[in-house]
C-alpha cells in the first residue's frame, strides 16, 4: 500500500494505493490522521479508487480513522470505491456507517451541512 496526503481548507485528503492489509501498513494513515486532527482539521477524504483489496485489518484501519475524527467532530467520506471495495462495505454494513461519494466535491458538500 502507499498513499498521498493533503491538507486543504481543514480537509484531509488521503489517496490509498494497492492493498491495506494490515496494521502494520496502516501505521503510517493513523499517524497522518493523528496530524491533521491536532491541526484541527475536521474532514477526511479518502480515494480508495486505487484501492485494490482491504481485509478486516485494514477495515479496522478504516473505522480507527473514522472514530478519531467523529470523536472531534467531524467526518470521514469514503471515495469512489472498487466495485470490489463497494460489495465488502456492503457484506459488512459499513456503507451505513461511513459515507461514500463519487467525487471530493461532493463530499466537501456533505461536510458543510
Amino acid at each position: 500500500m502507499n498513499f498521498r496526503q493533503e491538507i486543504s481548507a481543514n480537509t484531509l485528503i488521503l489517496r490509498i494505493a494497492g492493498d491495506l492489509i494490515g496494521e502494520d501498513n496502516g501505521t503510517q494513515l493513523i499517524e497522518a490522521v493523528n496530524d491533521a486532527v491536532s491541526h484541527k482539521v475536521v474532514t477526511c477524504i479518502v480515494d480508495i479508487s486505487e484501492l485494490r483489496y482491504i481485509n478486516s485489518s485494514g477495515i479496522g484501519v478504516l473505522i480507527t480513522i473514522l472514530t478519531k475524527f467523529r470523536n472531534k467532530g467531524g467526518e470521514v467520506y469514503l471515495m469512489n470505491p472498487s466495485d470490489n471495495v463497494k460489495k465488502l462495505l456492503a457484506i459488512t454494513k459499513l456503507n451505513a456507517i461511513f459515507q461514500v461519494v463519487k467525487t471530493e466535491e461532493e463530499a466537501i458538500e456533505l461536510s458543510k451541512k
